[in-house]
């Protein structure tokens, strides 16, 4: 009798090597089987240093946004948090060089808000952020999404190299519940969703 995984059957094609890791489990089924973890959605947020930090007549950096599901409470005391980013992409090569950042957890009513900073070949941050109503927290002069169910400042404490990701470990340094209406954005299955 063949030994088959559960990631694959006798009527179901092999997995391609390149797919395949060392320990025999394949993307797909990795995938598949964290999918049914539900998450909660939120938008981390940073602001770009200035271009140049000795010419004050240099134009602001630019807020940059990333919709983030691998998010989560690390500790009461003291009060941290962790956001787990792409290796290499936009927001983990800012939170390598900036230290404070922002996160604002998503109402059900913000999908659009997750999509948008979620898209592949999107366009600039700055265009993004145009028509969604935030504030710059006080700490972090990061966005702070209006409507969101709480907002959070941070400050990076610890980055943690796992795999294709880079695990951002922030202090707090403020949390905020501007909004208690509504419930919250969840991701499941491939899809955003609501509670309920």
């Amino acid at each position: 009798m063949p030994n088959t995984s559960p990631a694959t059957s006798p009527s179901s094609p092999a997995p391609s090597p390149a797919s395949v890791h060392a320990e025999g489990v394949s993307n797909d089924a990795f995938r598949a089987a964290l999918s049914r973890l539900a998450s909660g959605v939120v938008l981390v947020t940073a602001v770009e240093p200035p271009l140049d930090p000795d010419d004050p007549a240099a134009p602001d950096g630019e807020y940059a946004g990333m919709t983030a599901t691998a998010f989560l409470s690390v500790s009461l005391d003291p009060p941290l948090v962790m956001v787990s980013v792409r290796e290499g992409s936009r927001m983990d090569d800012l939170l390598d060089e900036q230290p404070l950042w922002a996160v604002s957890v998503l109402s059900e009513s913000q999908r659009h808000i997750a999509g948008r900073f979620s898209m592949k070949g999107r366009l600039s941050d700055r265009l993004l952020f145009e028509d969604i109503a935030y504030t710059r927290g006080e700490h972090s002069g990061a966005p702070l999404v209006g409507g969101a169910l709480s907002t959070l400042e941070c400050r990076t404490e610890r980055r943690v190299a796992a795999g294709d990701h880079t695990l951002v470990i922030g202090r707090v340094l403020s949390a905020r519940v501007p909004s208690a209406e509504g419930g919250p954005l969840t991701y499941f299955r491939g899809r955003y969703r609501q509670l309920g």
